[in-house]
């Protein structure tokens, strides 16, 4: 069976979703979490731009990849709207629209293409990225991580 790419998709919102929580329930342990939730509300700030932009949102242009800063306690209920929200913006498209290119304006104002696809998958590889940085943090602060290997959720023991 060959799995499509919006289901693929689909697939990596739910494993980032779950990953990133189990993360952010790390956070309290922290004596100083600044730069965890600094981080994490990147995630959550990154994926709202993006779909700003490809859903061709006049007011993408003045969204910050970084602020305005979210607040620890709203880390949790953000970071589910914004998967939510590219979760039903994915389910709403065929293989065929998320492979065709969209338009946008980019950082310095000039007009940029990709297609959603690639915009999905950045994200997602972008969260890997960011929850590698907050794990040594944790790390560094002796706190233990959970196992949150993607092929964790694919493997199964046959012998």
């Amino acid at each position: 069976m060959t799995l499509q790419m919006r289901q693929h998709l689909l697939e990596l919102f739910a494993f980032n979703e779950r990953t990133n929580l189990l993360l952010l329930s790390k956070f309290e342990k922290l004596g100083d979490r600044s730069e965890c939730v600094r981080l994490f509300g990147h995630l959550v700030r990154s994926q709202q731009k993006w779909l700003a932009r490809i859903r061709r949102d006049p007011g993408a242009v003045e969204l910050d990849w970084w602020k305005p800063e979210i607040p620890f306690e709203l880390l949790d209920p953000e970071w589910r709207a914004s998967v939510r929200a590219w979760t039903e913006y994915l389910a709403d498209k065929t293989d065929e629209e998320l492979a065709r290119e969209t338009s946008f304006t980019g950082f310095d104002g000039a007009t940029w293409a990709a297609t959603p696809q690639d915009i999905a998958l950045q994200l997602n590889f972008h969260s890997i990225h960011h929850r590698a940085q907050i794990q040594a943090i944790l790390r560094r602060e002796g706190i233990a991580p959970d196992f949150v290997d993607y092929i964790g959720t694919k493997y199964r023991r046959i012998g």
